[in-house]
């Protein structure tokens, strides 16, 4: 079976209703393939976020633990949208699924080309990750060039999901591309590792005319502050640079920034491209990904990550950004 098989409408909605809510029956899934997160209408014409976790991807202590990250940034007023404590828990369990529900938060996605955005967002990544280095996560991973590199080029390696008329060349691209990463990491030296949000992209930031919201932890690690930046960065190395600049800016007025992170930004961006990949390879047995990444698996999808991840060979040849 499937790992959402047996989700069906009637027990999300039995589920929410166990935790002491009216549903009025109506559903809408959320755009979200790792876990699944649907917006549920109650009775009194509220609504609220439902989120069932991906069995066997997080242990209990860990999400527990992401929960406790969200609250102890809500507790200081940070604006991250944490789950609702229902008699003294985060966390409950129906039906074999766990789950969380949430606040729904208005919001549109940041205009990241706005200055005064990029500010902004930089003074309450700040914040966030001022937390974030008071103590350590327990229970989730770190981001190390091992699990976010090696181990997913490894797995479609190994279970042929490259074509085989490309497989030693993405191979030997793969290599030399990681090689350069962790040249990368030795040139930055000894890193100050902090609890992050860890997916900060765009489409998990809620902004409002107050303000973001920062939503969906459930990627946050142990991982340099500029994990939670570079994401934001886009364009030729000029725009870059002042995109930079602006972010800096902001972060500056709440924490300081160590520079030699900036050695890492195109070798996160790199592990991020390598990660992906195995991510949807690790999926691939889930229905909903052959139908929503056609793409995938295919020839032409591999020749492009070829090509992205030499590109990427160049990028990391080249000086670090600047402050």
């Amino acid at each position: 079976m499937a790992a959402y098989d047996a989700l069906t409408p009637a027990l999300i909605l039995d589920a929410i209703e166990s935790r002491g809510f009216r549903c009025d029956g109506r559903l809408f899934a959320l755009n979200s393939f790792e876990n699944r997160v649907y917006q549920a209408w109650l009775e009194d014409g509220s609504c609220l976020i439902a989120k069932f976790y991906r069995p066997g991807r997080w242990s209990v202590a860990a999400i527990l633990e992401e929960h406790a990250f969200a609250l102890e940034l809500v507790a200081r007023e940070i604006p991250v949208v944490a789950p609702l404590v229902i008699a003294g828990t985060t966390l409950s369990e129906h039906g074999g699924y766990h789950f969380a529900l949430y606040p729904k938060r208005p919001g549109r996605t940041p205009e990241l080309e706005d200055r005064e955005t990029l500010r902004r967002l930089g003074r309450f990544v700040a914040r966030i990750h001022a937390v974030g280095g008071l103590q350590r996560f327990r229970h989730r991973r770190a981001l190390d060039i091992e699990s976010f590199g090696r181990r997913p080029s490894r797995y479609v390696l190994d279970n042929d999901f490259v074509p085989a008329d490309l497989h030693a060349t993405y191979e030997s691209v793969v290599n030399d591309v990681l090689e350069r990463v962790e040249s990368a990491w030795r040139r930055a030296g000894t890193l100050s590792m902090i609890r992050v949000h860890g997916d900060c992209h765009a489409g998990n930031i809620l902004w409002t005319d107050d303000g973001p919201h920062f939503v969906d932890l459930d990627d946050a690690c142990m991982a340099p502050a500029v994990q939670d930046m570079w994401m934001w960065l886009s364009g030729e190395r000029e725009s870059v640079q002042q995109q930079l600049a602006a972010v800096l800016e902001g972060y500056r007025e709440f924490r300081d920034f160590d520079p030699v992170e900036l050695n890492l930004i195109e070798s996160l961006r790199t592990l991020r491209i390598i990660h992906y990949s195995g991510w949807l390879a690790q999926r691939w047995d889930d229905p909903s990904f052959p139908m929503n990444f056609p793409f995938f698996n295919t020839q032409r999808y591999w020749q492009d990550q070829i090509l992205s991840l030499r590109e990427q060979a160049a990028a990391l040849d080249e000086a670090p950004l600047e402050i």
